[in-house]
């Protein structure tokens, strides 16, 4: 094959040319082979239509025509037979300059529908009850100038926010138009509508993953620039890390830290150093950090046993550029008791709240007054009285002032978030109801009561701009629940199936959001938070 005609073949196969316009040449191109040679007859008007000279009117139609007499510009369907305006209807009338539609009911309209008219200036999908329009609709009609669609049933929905947006854009005169529904628009001009006015963006959590074990605590932390996630394996006793592979997209396998009956593994990197704090039920807890060079973690520290001897919870925290970690103690002689880095390993800086078998214990800052700064608070979650809040004293760098969360007994586990600036947090309970408060300057105050029975995590998210609540059972569906801005609450927005949840964590790795589940009972499942837009 000479070279030149290799060059073009090389060219054209690798432009970007879009399948369907192939198609739609390649079936002119055909008619235009099958007719070579031969004496060109002028095509008859086509049958339930009436032609003059560039004009054709088709009532009744059971079919768009494949062709038309070459002088007509004009094209009008009314009352037609058929339902349907499928792709590439018209490709083989390409010097249409008016095309109008009256008194149908079309069922379809597809994207390519008018694709192949270059000359066309007017179109009128006027009272053809339609209720949505194809995003594509006028795509590829340049020479466009006017456009009909009156006298339609329009869902302004987000299958018509491209509808919106173009008429914004277009430089063809439209007639006004209106929305039938939903019912809040109705007889409003859709012109009069702006992107803003459609709320098109849901989100889900959709199973991507299952790791054949159970667990209890999953955290997660960077490392080197690497995000790993740490999942504590009770019954294995193994504190079991995970890394992204890159390649198949999946959680694989780091490395491990073999243990006894491990409930917690919390990780604390200071500086560039990574530790992990191991808590078990049986043989004592205990501190590792990673040996970069040895590529594997080494215990460098134990965890006194007097005072730590059945913990629940571990929170790590930085106050005035100094590191700590707080265990929560559930036994009736032990301590929760706070931990504070020395630059060479961690140190019992401080014990709270003896013999009262704290389940759970939550960091956070609030403001005792609008007026002052938010300072360091504890809140320790226990089985034999109501929540305790602890706050940070400047002076004497312990935490102080104690007071409690009046009302809320049988409290198993409080976490928190943030809303503009505003401090919540959600208070889990295994009998009665989960509640939602609010921090009001003094004291929380009650927003919202979910139901639960047999929940141990009521556990906030938040996934970019997105708030969730999920609140676990061991009896029923976990409840996913999304922040309503405007209600200033949550909403029921997913449900889940797992066995006894006990935890659930956000991970985030290369733009890709995923929701991290452990299980007591079952199997330790990975979801991944999936955004679609429905007006695309």
């Amino acid at each position: 094959m000479e070279p030149e005609k290799i060059k073009r073949m090389e060219s054209v196969s690798s432009a970007s040319v879009p399948l369907k316009r192939i198609a739609y040449f390649l079936c002119f191109l055909s008619v235009l082979l099958l007719t070579e040679g031969k004496k060109p007859t002028k095509p008859k008007c086509p049958a339930l239509c009436t032609c003059t000279k560039d004009n054709a009117l088709c009532e009744n139609a059971r079919s768009i025509p494949r062709s038309v007499p070459p002088d007509v510009i004009s094209l009008s369907f009314v009352r037609s037979g058929f339902t349907e305006i499928l792709e590439g209807s018209f490709i083989l009338t390409p010097s249409l300059q008016l095309l109008l539609f009256t008194s149908n009911s079309f069922d379809v309209i597809s994207d390519d529908a008018f694709i192949g008219l270059p000359h066309l200036e007017y179109l009128s999908l006027a009272n053809n009850n339609l209720q949505t329009l194809p995003k594509d609709i006028f795509k590829g009609l340049d020479s466009l100038t006017n456009v009909d669609l009156r006298g339609n049933s329009f869902n302004c929905d987000c299958k018509l926010k491209w509808l919106v947006e173009w008429l914004d854009t277009t430089n063809a005169t439209v007639e006004e138009i209106y929305c039938e529904n939903p019912p809040e628009y109705k007889k409003r001009k859709i012109r009069s509508l702006s992107s803003k006015d459609f709320d098109c963006i849901i989100t889900e959590f959709a199973a991507s993953q299952l790791l054949p074990y159970q667990s209890l605590s999953i955290d997660t932390f960077t490392y080197m620039n690497d995000e790993y996630v740490v999942i504590a394996q009770p019954f294995t006793g193994k504190c079991i890390f995970l890394e992204w592979d890159h390649v198949e997209k999946t959680f694989r396998n780091y490395d491990n830290i073999t243990g006894t009956s491990t409930v917690v593994c919390k990780p604390i990197v200071i500086e560039t150093q990574l530790y992990v704090i191991v808590a078990q039920l049986f043989g004592g807890s205990h501190i590792y950090k990673r040996d970069s060079f040895a590529n594997k973690f080494i215990k460098i520290q134990d965890i006194e046993i007097l005072k730590i001897r059945k913990p629940n919870d571990i929170e790590t925290f930085k106050i005035e550029n100094n590191w700590y970690f707080v265990v929560a103690d559930s036994s009736k002689a032990g301590f929760t008791t706070v931990y504070k880095w020395n630059g060479n390993g961690f140190y019992s800086h401080q014990s709270l709240h003896q013999w009262y078998r704290d389940t759970d214990v939550e960091y956070l800052e609030i403001a005792r007054t609008p007026q002052t700064v938010r300072t360091p608070h504890l809140i320790l979650s226990s089985s034999s009285q109501r929540p305790v809040i602890y706050q940070w004293n400047k002076s004497t760098k312990l935490f102080t002032n104690q007071t409690d969360i009046p009302n809320m007994e049988d409290v198993y586990a409080v976490k928190h978030f943030t809303v503009k600036g505003d401090v919540y947090i959600c208070l889990t309970r295994f009998i009665g109801d989960s509640k939602v408060m609010k921090w009001g300057g003094s004291s929380f105050v009650d927003i919202q009561r979910m139901p639960s029975r047999g929940s141990m995590v009521f556990q906030p998210l938040q996934i970019n701009n997105y708030q969730y609540a999920i609140l676990g059972s061991d009896y029923s569906f976990t409840q996913v629940y999304n922040w309503d801005a405007e209600k200033a609450k949550f909403v029921k927005f997913q449900e889940l199936n797992i066995q006894a949840p006990r935890s659930f964590t956000h991970v985030s790795i290369n733009k890709h959001n995923f929701l991290f589940a452990s299980s007591f009972k079952g199997r330790t499942q990975i979801y991944t938070h999936v955004i679609v837009d429905l007006s695309a």
